[in-house]
């Protein structure tokens, strides 16, 4: 586990343990970019996520059951915090002007349909994206999601239903797939 020095107020140091282990701060770092955080904006997502544990943790509330899950679960809402302040119409306008190079690299079909997936993700409602994200991206069961959110899992699966529906047809409608 990381190490990480602290300074008190007297001026010491203490040696703190990292909340996140490795594992963890990957799949950190996969549900804020599936959620449409910029590559240069992870770290700054990741530190969030140990904050706001350590934050728990000084608050004297009780570590979460499963702390995979609850830092999941953070980073996608973070993620969903970060895409209302930020219109990501201007990225896909980037991944488009891309894809024309003159070349057409070995890759064009997946990057096409990373693109349509991307898309589909943007023109979904924070909600179902949120349970999409977290059903299929960071692997979170439905009674997982359910807890987490605090939701019931009947609205999980109906989010998940919708939404893998919408994503469906939008890349029938794309003829990508």
């Amino acid at each position: 586990m990381l190490r990480r020095k602290a300074r008190r107020a007297q001026g010491d140091v203490q040696e703190v343990d990292d909340p996140l282990d490795a594992a963890q701060e990957r799949r950190v770092r996969a549900v804020l970019a599936l959620g449409g955080v910029p590559q240069a904006d992870l770290p700054d997502g990741v530190q969030q996520v140990r904050l706001r544990l350590l934050e728990r943790a000084a608050k004297g509330d009780e570590a979460p059951r499963d702390v995979s899950a609850w830092a999941a679960v953070v980073a996608s809402n973070l993620a969903m915090d970060w895409h209302r302040a930020k219109r990501r119409q201007e990225r896909i306008g980037e991944r488009l002007a891309s894809l024309r190079q003159p070349e057409h690299s070995a890759d064009e079909d997946s990057n096409v349909l990373s693109l349509a997936v991307a898309q589909g993700l943007d023109e979904l409602p924070d909600s179902q994206r949120q349970v999409l994200v977290l059903r299929f991206y960071a692997d979170l069961p439905v009674r997982g999601i359910a807890e987490e959110l605090g939701i019931p899992e009947g609205t999980v699966k109906s989010r998940l239903h919708t939404a893998v529906r919408a994503l469906r047809a939008r890349l029938h409608e794309d003829e990508v797939v």
